[in-house]
């Protein structure tokens, strides 16, 4: 398993068992700047029928889940197969600015390739400045934008939609 050079960071696939580890930091992380929907109320799991272990990548460090992405097909649909979307990414904001995000996305891409992915993307708000950074410095690019899609704590943000092609 890769190992980060900052000590011991484990990319690793999500299992049952992290349920409740995930579901906390899903709750500490959670924040107006990323997220739309409202603030996750304690609950004993992250994992249901639509949200399942092999859709997660997990960040561990000492033994203890920093952080998460989760890819999955946008839709069910045949036709847009080779299409993989991020539908969350979460690090601890006890370890950000040591590239945990950045390879979080990386293996998010490398399992969408793995799949037969030719394209990841993911929709972030407009507002989210050090998270379209991340994305940017990814190579995803902005494909679109909805102006004033959400509105959040009285404030109309876009929601931009970005990708990044897996294949040459």
């Amino acid at each position: 398993m890769p190992r980060d050079s900052h000590g011991d960071l484990i990319i690793r696939p999500a299992r049952s068992e992290d349920d409740r580890e995930l579901a906390a930091l899903d709750r500490a992380s959670w924040s107006t700047l990323s997220d739309v929907s409202p603030e996750p109320q304690a609950r004993d799991g992250i994992f249901d029928e639509r949200h399942t272990p092999d859709q997660y990548l997990l960040a561990v460090l000492d033994g203890r889940i920093v952080g998460y992405t989760r890819q999955v097909p946008p839709t069910p649909l045949a036709s847009n197969r080779h299409v993989r979307q991020i539908q969350g990414l979460v690090v601890d904001d006890t370890v950000r600015g040591r590239g945990i995000g950045r390879r979080l996305v990386e293996a998010a891409c490398t399992a969408a390739r793995a799949e037969g992915a030719r394209r990841l993307t993911l929709r972030v708000l407009g507002w989210n400045a050090p998270a379209r950074r991340l994305y940017e410095s990814c190579g995803f690019v902005v494909e679109g934008s909805l102006t004033e899609e959400f509105l959040i704590d009285g404030q109309y943000v876009d929601d931009i939609w970005m990708a990044r092609r897996l294949v040459d």
